[in-house]
């Protein structure tokens, strides 16, 4: 095929066009041209049909809520966030005044859904063996189809379950941004050649995962070249700041890290393992005390998770002049049901649930939470230029013949141990700024939510 560019053009906006911007998350795909105002943004997973006499198996579309056996301690929790809300005062100087759960709940179980239509859609029929994106959220649960994320807070979704190989996560992924890239941006694979690809990745990472992405991006799909560039640096390059900390929020994990002149310093890198999907979790967990009117509601339908999300971006908010009982709207609308409208009561859950990330004991309803840092790097036998062999192997300062670098038969021969031993004072010139490894101890740990 053959590209004509007018003269006239630019060159940075043709420069543009042909950048792919890919940012994945543990929920969303976000990708698109650089020359592009907001991304293409869609549900990161893949539905593969199962085979006869394949096993069932089905990614959550919320961090599974943990047996709520001590859930006297998450009542502890939530009630001294109540009390701490009840001591603030508003913008005018008056108190806050919260209604009783006991009085919402008695006006949430008289509510009865108001019917707004005969059908709420039909379910997508799939034509082949792969539903991606999107139309994985209408898919009839009763098809034979496995449900995959490649992503599961922040990093490879790596399992004992069918799909849970590092391989099988790969293969996700190169099926899901090809079939993106050729469907919505109409491009190809053959044509990848002609394009660049710009890989948001977390700013903790792991080295390993990183060169098999590179290795998918040019040697798989075969983009032209690839560049990797941290999530903070990029925040804080799409803000024009030189420098900044950056929090980042998203739906399974959470990042804070410090960045200056395009440097996430790694001493500063902490990830988190909660986000909006744990929120999500707490408010409906608080809209169940409230004798939630929609009793069928559950977190293994995919649709009712994002009935849930909506609902949470919708009525949760941090206004502390919003007080007492409010009433809430929502519509209910499933393929193979008619729509249906509730209208409830809802009170301080819809500022507890955010205000958990100030008091992460309540994020013990989704289980104990890792903290991670930038884990060391322990060596890559594929790279043979890695960090251990930078810090192992060093340069020689010499001049004529002793400038060459001695092969492995003269590094064993003794004339060779002997001269290195008679020149104790030779300097050595090394890579900068290269540390000892330190003990795994000091950077790997693992807190409690109540600790962090």
């Amino acid at each position: 095929m053959t590209h004509s560019t007018n003269s006239d053009t630019p060159p940075e906006q043709v420069h543009s066009k042909s950048i792919i911007v890919i940012h994945p998350g543990s929920l969303n795909l976000r990708i698109g041209r650089a020359s592009d105002l907001n991304p293409l943004t869609l549900l990161h997973a893949v539905a593969r049909r199962r085979l006869p006499d394949g096993h069932k198996y089905s990614d959550a579309f919320l961090p599974e809520r943990v047996e709520l056996s001590q859930s006297k301690e998450f009542e502890e929790a939530r009630l001294a966030v109540s009390h701490t809300l009840q001591s603030c005062l508003q913008s005018d100087g008056r108190r806050r005044y919260a209604t009783p759960p006991q009085q919402i709940a008695a006006f949430n179980r008289r509510v009865q859904p108001e019917s707004l239509g005969n059908s709420g859609g039909e379910w997508v029929k799939p034509e082949g063996d792969l539903v991606i994106g999107n139309d994985i959220l209408r898919l009839d649960p009763l098809e034979d189809f496995n449900i995959h994320f490649p992503y599961k807070r922040g990093d490879f979704n790596i399992h004992s379950g069918p799909g849970g190989s590092m391989t099988a996560v790969l293969a996700d992924l190169e099926t899901i941004w090809t079939y993106v890239l050729e469907n919505n941006f109409q491009i190809s694979k053959l044509d990848l050649k002609n394009y660049k690809a710009v890989l948001v990745i977390p700013d903790v990472y792991n080295r390993t995962f990183l060169r098999e992405l590179m290795y998918l991006l040019l040697c798989k799909m075969g983009f032209g070249s690839c560049f990797l560039v941290q999530d903070h640096v990029a925040a804080t390059f799409g803000s024009g700041l030189s420098y900044a900390c950056v929090v980042d929020v998203g739906d399974q994990k959470t990042s804070v890290s410090c960045v200056e002149d395009g440097i996430c310093h790694p001493n500063t890198r902490v990830r988190l393992e909660y986000g909006g999907g744990d929120i999500t979790q707490i408010f409906f967990w608080l809209l169940q005390k409230c004798a939630f009117p929609y009793k069928e509601c559950t977190d293994s339908n995919k649709l009712d998770t994002m009935l849930l999300r909506k609902l949470k971006e919708d009525f949760c908010h941090v206004n502390l002049d919003v007080c007492g009982s409010q009433e809430k709207s929502f519509i209910l609308k499933q393929p193979g049901k008619a729509p249906m409208q509730y209208t409830i009561q809802v009170g301080d859950e819809c500022i507890i649930a955010p205000l958990s990330l100030f008091n992460p004991e309540l994020f013990g309803i989704t289980g104990s939470k890792q903290l991670q840092t930038q884990k060391i790097s322990v060596g890559d036998p594929e790279d043979p230029h890695d960090e251990l062999y930078l810090r192992d192997i060093r340069k020689k300062g010499m001049t004529g013949k002793e400038n060459l670098e001695p092969s492995a038969s003269d590094l064993l021969s003794e004339g060779y141990l002997e001269s290195q031993q008679n020149n104790p004072a030779e300097e050595d010139i090394v890579v900068d700024t290269m540390e000892p490894i330190p003990t795994a101890s000091v950077r790997e740990f693992v807190t409690s939510p109540g600790q962090v």
